[in-house]
């Protein structure tokens, strides 16, 4: 029986390991290349911007690995939160940010606004169908992060971590508004959406990793 409890916790460990890891990859891999690929400026280009070009492969490959450390993750949120509020939503909401990712990944966007180097400035003409559905599996990743930043902010409330609880909220405000913010058009909605969603996502990882030290 022990042995068995013991190889569930390692296992639990293991997959709150991959959501703790999501936030640093995404974060590190994204930031490099808007720092060392020519052209890029990320007052203008969205990160997703990056995978275009010859280099896309690398953050195409962000999506896909960060997506699936997500989804790996979900499980673990899953049986740390067994019988908890939270317990149900937490892992679905988490698992379906991955899975947009995923998605967003697959569905690259078009190039624009003089990336990569030789595209013509500003916007493209017509966006292509892969991506509209970039957009769609986006704006998926997006509420999704935000609504469990709302609903780990319900298992800190009821849990006492007061604290902890509006961190979450605000988490999630993050990402609406910084969203928000590049929907509208304004002047660096591209920072502000980067932004918003590391916050997000970095406080689910952050989370992942509180877990990990209590199973």
């Amino acid at each position: 029986m022990t042995t068995t409890l013991t190889r569930s916790n390692a296992s639990t460990s293991t997959l709150l390991i991959a959501a703790a890891a999501a936030m640093p990859v995404w974060t590190v891999v994204a930031l490099t290349q808007a720092f060392t690929r020519e052209g890029f400026d990320l007052v203008r280009h969205p990160f997703s911007q990056l995978a275009t070009g010859s280099l896309g492969w690398i953050q195409i490959t962000n999506f896909l690995v960060v997506g699936s450390l997500l989804i790996a993750g979900s499980f673990g949120f899953r049986k740390a939160l067994y019988g908890k509020p939270g317990g149900t939503w937490v892992p679905r909401l988490t698992r379906v940010a991955g899975i947009g990712m995923i998605g967003a990944g697959v569905f690259v966007m078009d190039p624009g606004d003089g990336f990569p180097v030789g595209t013509p400035a500003g916007p493209p003409a017509a966006m292509s169908w892969h991506s509209i559905m970039h957009m769609v599996a986006g704006s998926v990743t997006f509420i999704a992060f935000a609504a469990a930043c709302f609903v780990l902010a319900r298992y800190f409330t009821r849990t006492g971590a007061q604290g902890m609880a509006v961190v979450s909220r605000l988490a999630g405000v993050a990402v609406i508004v910084g969203d928000g913010w590049a929907i509208s058009g304004e002047h660096a909605g591209s920072v502000t959406l980067a932004t918003g969603v590391m916050i997000a996502m970095g406080w689910i990882s952050l989370v992942a990793a509180r877990f990990r030290k209590s199973v």
